[in-house]
């Protein structure tokens, strides 16, 4: 296991900032530590705590941006799916997000192939009506987001020696 670190200064000045900013000094602090590119030498290095935090991130990211169909077309389905990202949710207090990432799951497996394929932008955006079923998931991560990562950063918060060691 790779040791990630944080500035007790700049942990202190990211709380003051809010929850977003808080996970996002851990965020920040792993991917430094792992060189900023994640993989499957990278992952090992990883606690399981930590590998979640940075499947919600992305999660998070994608979804806001683009809805479930953008985090899987930009390759992301597997890490989130195929991963036990939706146990580990759970066991941090999550259960409701765990229930969306299953029923997610489902259509992940109905459609995965054809969203990850290559195509244009046009094609792209076309996949959003090819694929409505997505819709009512997008909606409500959107609706319960801020919710989560509330949850998130509490679990961070009384957890913090499983994401980092405060320097």
């Amino acid at each position: 296991m790779k040791e990630v670190k944080i500035e007790d200064i700049k942990l202190k000045q990211a709380a003051k900032e809010g929850m977003d900013d808080f996970l996002a000094a851990f965020v920040d602090a792993i991917y430094v530590t792992i060189g900023s590119e994640l993989t499957v030498k990278t992952m090992s290095e990883l606690s399981t705590d930590q590998l979640t935090l940075l499947a919600y991130s992305i999660l998070r990211d994608e979804v806001m941006d683009g809805g479930f169909i953008q985090l899987i077309h930009n390759g992301y389905g597997g890490f989130i799916f195929r991963n036990p990202f939706g146990k580990m949710i759970r066991n941090w207090g999550l259960v409701d997000l765990y229930k969306l990432v299953n029923k997610t799951h489902k259509l992940y497996n109905k459609f995965h192939t054809e969203i990850e394929r290559d195509c244009t932008d046009d094609e792209f955006m076309a996949m959003f009506e090819r694929f409505a079923e997505f819709d009512h998931c997008d909606d409500t991560f959107v609706e319960n987001e801020e919710k989560w990562t509330a949850t998130v950063a509490r679990y961070v918060d009384e957890h913090i020696g499983n994401f980092a060691q405060i320097v």
